[in-house]
């Protein structure tokens, strides 16, 4: 192993204990069931998404950017059984991947990041930010973020050489119908917004929190947080050159019209942001 990569020997070999053959951890997941769901959503879902985000901010701008104007419109569809990652792949899963490849750490430099043009400040990146190869200290269940598209793309690609079956990032309808369940419910709880039930800047932290903080807000197959916390890339283009949806919302949302299932969001796949994570179908 490189003497770069030493530091994170310990933590690759807490990350793949239990493993039989000492490979990598291999992610838990749950089984989505083969069969119809309730996808997209209608005027009515629309309208009380933006009225959310109206009280929360004082301002009607999201409604101005038509936010939600694009989303599937609301039918039923069917999908095949599969199976996603119960949890976002967390900073510890991914060091593993980096300590086996060698792979850049989850890092942005202030002039990229300047050049992205986000409404964060630079120096809020610093907390999610690694050094000397390993994650911030107290952040291995966080959700990994500042990676992009090809990175996740990248260490799923590695995942599936390791374990010899296929991961990939899930579509937008297999993400969907993991965090909402078949009835076609505007969260992975219900109809009412309840901010107990999820990471977003109307009860949490302003920050990423460890995987499984948040046992309220599973949804009915068993995915923990998948509204609130981090966004999530998906394989679904988005309009644009080189851009995918992601979803979920985030922990910076307030509303929180953008954390529905239903909701979707366009990013530049080079995109390294500290709202957007991953994770995983597995074949």
């Amino acid at each position: 192993m490189p003497r770069h990569l030493l530091p994170l020997l310990g933590m690759l070999l807490w990350a793949s204990a239990g493993s039989a053959g000492g490979g990598p951890a291999v992610p838990a997941t749950v089984a989505i069931a083969a069969g119809p769901f309730i996808a997209g959503s209608d005027g009515a879902e629309r309208e009380a998404a933006y009225r959310l985000d109206e009280a929360a901010y004082g301002h009607d701008r999201t409604r101005q950017w038509g936010w939600y104007d694009d989303e599937r419109p609301r039918g039923q569809i069917e999908l095949p059984l599969y199976h996603i990652t119960k949890a976002p792949i967390s900073n510890a899963e991914y060091a593993a991947f980096v300590a086996a490849t060698g792979h850049l750490v989850p890092e942005v430099d202030a002039k990229t990041w300047r050049g992205y043009r986000l409404i964060h400040p630079y120096h809020r990146t610093r907390r999610h930010a690694w050094r000397h190869g390993r994650p911030p200290p107290g952040r291995e269940r966080h959700p990994v973020v500042l990676v992009s598209h090809r990175d996740a793309l990248t260490y799923a690609a590695w995942l599936s050489a390791e374990t010899g079956r296929r991961w990939r990032l899930p579509s937008e309808l297999e993400w969907e119908k993991a965090a909402r369940g078949t009835d076609g419910r505007r969260y992975p709880w219900g109809d009412d917004y309840d901010p107990a039930r999820l990471n977003s800047h109307d009860a949490g932290p302003f920050d990423t929190m460890p995987s499984g903080s948040f046992a309220a807000g599973t949804s009915p197959f068993g995915l923990l947080e998948p509204a609130g916390q981090v966004f999530e890339w998906t394989a679904t283009p988005a309009s644009g050159r080189d851009r995918f949806l992601v979803k979920g919302g985030s922990w910076d949302d307030r509303g929180c019209g953008i954390c529905r299932p239903a909701a979707r969001h366009g990013r530049p796949a080079h995109l390294k942001h500290i709202l957007i994570g991953f994770r995983l179908v597995r074949e």
